[in-house]
């Protein structure tokens, strides 16, 4: 048997990574009749049976050729099979263009099914690189190469538009012949057939490769892969058709949805597959079909007008998917599938760990033949009963089925485990006799973490810290893009035909702020319960919501309103990742280097505020994104702008800030709590009163974030000033992040009386400047004034972070002195990353507060003087809470504070 541990881990990534790029580059060809599909049949003339069966032809070849592929990669390795299968798919994609009739396309299509059997070659090789506990991550990983089918929707109609489909055939054979010369000269022979071979051992013959077969539960997961993948093929291909005739939208934008939900279908299968390793794969199958079969009613409900008869006359109405809510619905669909599709791959190479070949091909033969069946299933009940949503009513049927099955298995195998036997499963039943998983195997879990161990620090803690802050920054910076992107948006929808009051614009501006403070008390305590590593993936991902739905919704001046709240509520979870961000970088630093740590990640994730107000402003002018992007919006005063680059801009970023997180983050084993430890902070005084002085700083900049772009467009509208609304956030970010130090090295108590009582005085700048606002120089006393609030604002962020390890340093032991040492450590460290995240939820409604108090005081008052007396009322609350507990004499950082600023002065 392999001994797999002695392998390098160069050798595994090398394997993983040329594997997971072939069959990415194979399922963009195996998936191109989605796109080009379409052209064809108004070339042709098809009906819809026609289209359907041509469209699902290459998913019958790849799909009946896993099998053969499979027993060949047992044979002869995956290196040779695996090229020389993408050279003979790359022919037929090039043979396509010289097609002249209906059979003559189907043949070429059959060819071009041999993309489809590159999974099987795929899982096959790359499970030999992987010990049991870690082939269910490795082949998710592999799996999301089903990002293929987005390549093929996103950029095959841009392709098609300027060189016909000819073009995209051409195009795709090229890319797939160079990748499959690639991978033949960098790829390497797996260690199971090296070995085999110099040992002079023969192959297994196909009797051996086939016996397995025999097994009802082969079969059965065979029927799992038949809904979880099939469906998603199924669901790529006719998505496209479905939404140009239900909906009446172009193939570029029917592409562009269909890519949305292929991107869930595929990039979350690495994380399926992660999960499957940390929870089994049986939970993770009960969440797939579950909340599958939930989705799937939702969509295959048709579109119903109702009258129920009442005792005042009939009551009309209706029920019916907007095209928005429907490509949410299947983004939320894609994401459970991929889940379902790591964890059926997850079983095999634990179960067969010889014969992944021929098990793994019945299996995903049977799945891609779901591909091919449920088009042409598609397209005939289509024709029977003329309602479109009958495709997911099929598709809810065959959930129904499997998950059925699955749980009458389960319990059948439970009620036949007794005793000892049953003690000796790690989980029942699809993981029985697969090895428990444990933080030991989990290679991105740290074990030992002692930062404040200078020897531990200097030789391996420091540069492991430094890889997760500069990893969760830009994380953190594309989250506060995303969550203040309606302060530039919002100004701007009433110049392309939007008719909202200026009560529903300030209402816009202010809920991304409620949401986002919302979000951050759950996001407080996930850290500790998740893991910094899986949550910071998962927080990132989340921002694709907001972001394409932004993309979609401003694209249209009759789009509701309530469709923009809904928005607005979700750019929250930008605003709720500061929280957990905060919470896992306090846990890697010591305390002598915590505060310029957490300054860091805050200041420069803050930035993303100022980076929003910059870069949005500039790519809404242009065509960034050219036709994939949408057609532009033309002004009410005339010009003309493509407000959907406001959202689609952050896309790529996120998608390569989630990947960064998932594979170069860590967890920290002593880091872990449940919500019932962490609670305990709120029994401390000191939690509630940091959460008032943090408010007044980071709530302070981040409303005023939110709402100075508005403000000073109302207030000085003659001014342009939406080209500089961008460098208050970047002062106060950069203030924030350069500042860290002086806490460290003064005392974060008093930094922070010094800094209100600086904000107090610069309320009162911009109360006198707006009172004369008539007047020459005004709007630059007013902006220079904001601008020295944005710094102070910058300043108090970094000074009471640093506030709180320092407080509980001292609280934690007078309050549990049974504690000792390392306990001691882990108390002080807990509670202070919760006080942190729980703080900065707290102190993010200001982002709601301070644009709802501008709103409220103009509507009232008529303008927002009065919003701002208020604010100033507010900082002299904070100084005399900072003074009276912290920097008096007496007070419980006063002690500590003066023998820091006396260092500092004889340094």
């Amino acid at each position: 048997m392999l001994d797999k541990p002695m392998i390098s881990n160069g050798d595994r990534r090398r394997a993983l990574t040329l594997s997971t790029v072939a069959f990415t580059a194979c399922f963009a060809v195996w998936t191109i009749f989605s796109i080009i599909g379409v052209a064809i049949k108004a070339e042709l003339g098809l009906n819809e049976f026609e289209f359907g069966l041509l469209v699902a032809t290459p998913v019958l070849t790849g799909s009946i050729t896993r099998l053969f592929l499979g027993v060949l990669t047992e044979k002869y390795g995956g290196r040779i099979v695996f090229a020389a299968q993408m050279l003979l798919t790359a022919l037929a994609t090039w043979m396509l263009t010289w097609a002249t009739s209906y059979a003559m396309y189907l043949i070429a299509a059959l060819g071009i099914g041999l993309a489809g059997g590159s999974f099987i070659i795929g899982v096959a090789y790359v499970s030999r690189w992987y010990t049991a506990s870690q082939q269910g991550t490795a082949l998710g990983i592999f799996g999301a190469g089903n990002v293929g089918a987005v390549v093929t929707a996103f950029v095959a109609p841009l392709v098609m538009v300027a060189y016909g489909w000819h073009g995209v055939a051409h195009v795709w054979a090229a890319a797939l012949a160079l990748m499959a010369i690639a991978f033949f000269f960098l790829a390497k022979d797996d260690p199971q057939l090296v070995a085999r071979r110099a040992s002079g051992k023969a192959a297994p013959t196909l009797s051996q490769q086939f016996a397995p077969l025999k097994n009802l539960q082969v079969w059965r997961f065979a029927t799992y892969y038949f809904f979880v993948f099939g469906g998603f093929v199924a669901i790529a291909l006719w998505t496209p058709h479905y939404l140009v005739n239900v909906y009446h939208v172009d193939i570029r934008t029917a592409g562009m949805a269909a890519a949305a939900f292929g991107l869930s279908a595929s990039l979350f299968r690495a994380y399926g597959g992660h999960l499957s390793d940390r929870f089994g794969a049986r939970s993770v199958m009960y969440w797939s079909f579950g909340f599958s079969a939930i989705l799937l009613f939702m969509l295959s409900y048709p579109a119903t007008d109702y009258v129920i008869q009442s005792k005042n006359g009939p009551i009309a109405f209706s029920t019916r998917m907007d095209f928005l809510p429907f490509v949410i619905m299947l983004f939320m669909l894609g994401f459970f599938m991929s889940l379902g599709k790591a964890a059926v791959f997850k079983h095999i190479p634990v179960y067969y760990p010889e014969h992944v070949g021929a098990v793994g091909g019945l299996v995903g033969m049977i799945g891609g033949l779901g591909g091919f069946i449920l088009p042409i299933l598609f397209g005939a009940v289509l024709d029977l009963t003329g309602i479109y949503t009958s495709s997911f009513a099929l598709l809810f049927l065959l959930v129904c089925v499997s998950l059925t099955w699955m749980h009458l298995a389960i319990r059948h195998m439970e009620r036949s485990a007794q005793g000892a036997m049953l003690d000796q499963l790690p989980e029942l039943p699809e993981m029985q006799g697969m090895p428990a998983t444990t933080a030991a195997n989990q290679t991105h879990t740290l074990e030992e973490w002692t930062p404040e161990d200078t020897a531990f620090w200097t030789t391996k803690g420091s540069r492991i810290a430094r890889r997760n802050l500069w990893i969760s920054i830009p994380a953190l910076l594309l989250a506060f893009g995303v969550w203040m992107v309606w302060s530039v948006v919002v100004a701007r929808l009433s110049a392309i035909g939007f008719t909202f009051t200026p009560e529903q614009l300030f209402w816009l501006a202010a809920l991304p702020g409620l949401s986002g403070a919302t979000f951050r008390i759950f996001y407080s305590f996930m850290v500790p319960i998740f893991g910094g590593r899986l949550w910071t993936t998962l927080s990132t991902a989340s921002l694709l919501l907001p972001a394409m739905g932004i993309g979609y919704a401003v694209q249209n001046p009759q789009t509701p309103y309530l469709i923009f709240l809904v928005l607005a509520l979700l750019c929250g979870f930008g605003g709720g990742n500061f929280a957990s961000s905060m919470a896992n970088i306090a846990f890697f630093y010591p305390k002598a280097e915590k505060g310029n740590a957490l300054a860091l990640n805050a200041g420069l994730g803050n930035l993303g505020v100022s980076v929003m107000q910059f870069l949005v402003p500039i790519v809404i002018t242009s065509s960034v994104f050219g036709i994939m992007g949408g057609e532009a919006q033309t002004m009410t005063k005339g010009g003309q702008l493509w407000m959907q680059n406001a959202g689609f801009v952050w896309v790529p970023f996120i998608i390569l800030s989630t990947v960064a997180a998932w594979v170069g983050m860590n967890d920290i084993a002593d880091a872990k709590a449940s919500f019932k430890e962490q609670a305990i902070i709120f029994s401390r005084k000191h939690n509630w009163i940091m959460c008032v002085l943090y408010t007044g700083t980071f709530g302070s900049f981040i409303g005023y974030s939110a709402g100075f772009p508005l403000l000073a467009k109302m207030m000085f509208p003659e001014v342009n000033s939406l080209q500089l609304v961008f460098l208050g956030p970047l002062v106060g970010a950069l203030s924030r992040a350069g500042t860290g130090w002086v806490a460290d090295r003064f005392g974060g108590g008093r930094v922070t009386f010094w800094t209100f009582i600086g904000m107090i005085a610069a309320v009162f700048g911009v109360i006198f400047f707006l009172g004369i606002k008539d007047q020459p120089g005004a709007f630059t006393g007013f902006f220079m004034t904001f601008m020295a609030l944005f710094l102070l604002t910058g300043i108090g962020n970094a000074s009471t972070f640093q506030m709180i390890p320092a407080i509980m340093a001292r609280e934690v032991p007078r309050l549990m002195p049974q504690l000792k040492d390392g306990d001691l450590r882990k108390q002080i460290d807990r509670e202070s990353a919760a006080i942190i995240a729980f703080t900065s939820a707290i102190a993010a409604y200001g982002a709601f507060f301070i644009p709802k108090a501008y709103g409220s005081s103009i509507a009232i008052t008529g303008g927002p003087s009065a919003a701002l007396w208020g604010f100033l009322g507010f900082y002299i609350l904070c100084a005399v809470l900072t003074w009276a507990y912290y920097t008096r004499r007496g007070g419980l950082l006063n002690t500590a504070e003066r023998g820091a600023r006396q260092t500092a002065v004889q340094a």
